[in-house]
C-alpha cells in the first residue's frame, strides 16, 4: 500500500544525517510491513520517538485509520507531535498530525499520527474495545513499565488475534527487552546502535560538614560554578528530584550568571510557551534545571555537561500506613547512565554525579515497574472498573 505521502522520501531526507535510527529505515520499514509486532531497543536521543510514525508512514500504515504513539508524559506527548509536525514540513504537518492529552484534543478529521499519553488511550479502550480507530499502535517508552504501560500491554496482547490486521511497536531505551518478548512470543528486537561520543563521568559526592548540613541545590550551585570557571559556553543539563528544588536552583542561577546564561527550569507541569524555550538556540550558555522527564522522553539538544543528584520522585505504596507516597529515593544504574547519555549527543561531554561510585555500583540495575510498588487492590480495582476480565486470566 503507497504511503499517505506520496513524496514522503523527499520529506524526511533530511533525517537521514543525524540521527541513529535513519541508518535501518529501510529495515524498519520492512519490518513493520511483514510482523505485527515488533521491539526496537535503542538509547534515548535516537529518534524512535519522532521517527516510527514517520516509518509506519513509509509503510503504508496510517491510511484509513490512524497511528497512535503513546507517551508516558504530556509534555512529551504535546513536544513530539509539535516536532513531528514540524518535520513533514507546513504542507503535511498540521494537517496529519495532531495530539491528545488530558484536558487538551488537538486532532482533526485528517489526523494520521496522533500523539497520545498511555492512559488516554487506555480511555479510549472502554469506548473502543478494539482500539478500531487505529491500525498500528507505538507503546514509547515502554521500559519504565508503569502501570498504564503495563495494562496497554496486556490490552494489546489479548487484542492481537481478533485484530490481525494491527501492528503493535514497543520502544525501549534500555536493553532489557526479555520481558516483552516473554509477553508477545518470539517477535523481532531491532537494536539501533547509537552514534554517541564519549562521556566522562565524575563522581563527587556530597561531603556533609559536622557543624552544616549542605543541601542538594547547594552542592548543585557550587558544582555549576566550578563548570563555568573551566567553560562558560558549554550547555548544561541538570537533574534534580522536586520542582521546589528547581525552582529555587534556577532563582540563584538567574542571579548569579546574570546575562551570561539563559536559565530554564522543566518539569511536567510548565507552561507550553517555557517548554519550547528549551529546544530553541540560544547565544549564551544555557542551563537546563530537570525532573526525571528530561531522562528519556525529551532530548534537549546540544547539551555537554550533566550534573546528576541521583535521586528521583518514584511512586510507592506503604503497606504499614496503607497509603501511597511520592518519596525522593535514588535511581537506578540504567537510569543514571541515561542521564549521563544526555552530554554525548553531539559532541563528548561530562557527567558529575553528586554521589560515589560504590553507590552507584550498589543501586539496582533496572527501576522497579510500578506494578511490584503499588497497592494491588489499587490494581485489581482498576482491571475491573476497564471491564478487563478477571486478574488471573489477564496477560
Amino acid at each position: 500500500m503507497s504511503p499517505i505521502i506520496p513524496d514522503f522520501k523527499f520529506q524526511i531526507s533530511d533525517c537521514f544525517q543525524s540521527l541513529p535510527i535513519c541508518s535501518i529505515w529501510d529495515d524498519l520499514v520492512s519490518a513493520v510491513m511483514q510482523n505485527q509486532v515488533i521491539i526496537v531497543s535503542g538509547e534515548t536521543g535516537s529518534g524512535k520517538s519522532t521517527q516510527l510514525p514517520k516509518i509506519c508512514l513509509a509503510a503504508g500504515r496510517g491510511i484509513h485509520r490512524k497511528i497512535a504513539c503513546t507517551q508516558p508524559r504530556r509534555v512529551a506527548a504535546i513536544t513530539l507531535a509539535e516536532r513531528v509536525a514540524e518535520e513533514l514540513g507546513p504542507r503535511h504537518g498540521s494537517r496529519f498530525v495532531g495530539y491528545k492529552v488530558r484536558f487538551r484534543d488537538n486532532t482533526g478529521p485528517e489526523t494520521r499520527i496522533k500523539f497520545v499519553t498511555d492512559g488516554m488511550l487506555l480511555a479510549e479502550v472502554q469506548q473502543d474495545p478494539k482500539l478500531r480507530a487505529y491500525d498500528t499502535i507505538i507503546v514509547d517508552e515502554a521500559h519504565e513499565r508503569s502501570l498504564n504501560i503495563d495494562f496497554l500491554l496486556g490490552i494489546l496482547r489479548r487484542l492481537l488475534p481478533a485484530r490481525p490486521g494491527l501492528k503493535v511497536i514497543i520502544t525501549s531505551a534500555t536493553m532489557d527487552t526479555a520481558h516483552f518478548r516473554q509477553a508477545f512470543g518470539k517477535v523481532p528486537v531491532i537494536e539501533i546502535k547509537g552514534r554517541g561520543y564519549p562521556v566522562e563521568i565524575l563522581y563527587k559526592p556530597i561531603k556533609q560538614d559536622e557543624k552544616f548540613d549542605i543541601s542538594i541545590v547547594e552542592n548543585v550551585i557550587f558544582t555549576i560554578k566550578e563548570i563555568r570557571k573551566d567553560d562558560p559556553f558549554g550547555d548544561i543539563l541538570i537533574f534534580l528530584p522536586t520542582e521546589r528544588e528547581i525552582l529555587e536552583t534556577v532563582k540563584i542561577l538567574k542571579a548569579e550568571c546574570g546575562d551570561d546564561a539563559l536559565v530554564l527550569p522543566m518539569y511536567g507541569r510548565l507552561a507550553g510557551s517555557d517548554q519550547k524555550r528549551i529546544f530553541r538556540p540560544s547565544p549564551v550558555q544555557k542551563i537546563v534545571v530537570a525532573t526525571n522527564v528530561a531522562e528519556t522522553s525529551i532530548t534537549v539538544p546540544g547539551i555537554m555537561y550533566v550534573v546528576d543528584s541521583g535521586l528521583a520522585r518514584i511512586a510507592r505504596y506503604n503497606v504499614r500506613s496503607r497509603t501511597k507516597a511520592l518519596p525522593v529515593v535514588p535511581i537506578s544504574r540504567a537510569s543514571a547512565d541515561q542521564r549521563a547519555g544526555r552530554a554525548g549527543r553531539v559532541h563528548a561531554g561530562v557527567c558529575v554525579r553528586l554521589y560515589s561510585k560504590e553507590d552507584y555500583e550498589n543501586r539496582p540495575e533496572y527501576t522497579l515497574p510500578e506494578i511490584c510498588r503499588s497497592n494491588l487492590a489499587e490494581v485489581i480495582l482498576r482491571l475491573y472498573a476497564m471491564k478487563l476480565g478477571s486478574v488471573d486470566k489477564f496477560p
